[in-house]
């Protein structure tokens, strides 16, 4: 299967927030407290078009499967980012394409100058926390930043090597 990974692009914004929709109801993933509500789905592009912001989108034969991004931790220390919106459809998972994806995130978070990567997951999402520990994430007590989030009760944390 060749896929692209590349930056989003503002063509990208309604394929991505379908994608990212589509992921969420197949897990039952509450539309309130989640990505789902977030106003930002709609212009993603514009979202991650920003300082120390970079998103990343998964290609495959012209269509786009997937997506990941690196953001400041709203409300966090500045040395702080969050990796954002990582989800891909069924036929984008279990062949790699998630630590490519979390290899490009981090490389980008590094390259911003971050210290820590902070994400949020739901607690049924095994998969995406099996990927999260191989890539040095560790679970955390309580959340950190306000990222608008409630309906996520599991935080991680990577301490990033630079």
């Amino acid at each position: 299967m060749d896929v692209i990974i590349r930056k989003i692009k503002l063509a990208d914004d309604v394929a991505i927030a379908k994608v990212i929709r589509q992921v969420l109801i197949e897990h039952n993933v509450p539309k309130i407290g989640t990505a789902y509500a977030d106003v930002s789905l709609d212009c993603m592009y514009e979202t991650y078009n920003q300082k120390n912001s970079e998103y990343f989108v998964v290609e495959q034969e012209g269509t786009i499967i997937g997506g990941a991004g690196i953001a400041p931790l709203e409300n966090g220390a500045n040395d702080i980012c969050e990796l954002q919106k990582m989800y891909f459809l069924e036929e984008a998972r279990g062949i790699g394409i998630g630590a490519k994806m979390m290899e490009c995130c981090l490389e980008s978070a590094k390259n911003f100058g971050f210290v820590n990567c902070y994400l949020e997951t739901m607690p049924y999402m095994r998969d995406a926390q099996k990927l999260y520990k191989k890539f040095g994430f560790e679970y955390l007590d309580e959340p950190m930043g306000n990222t608008g989030h409630g309906s996520c009760p599991v935080w991680m944390l990577k301490k990033l090597e630079i």
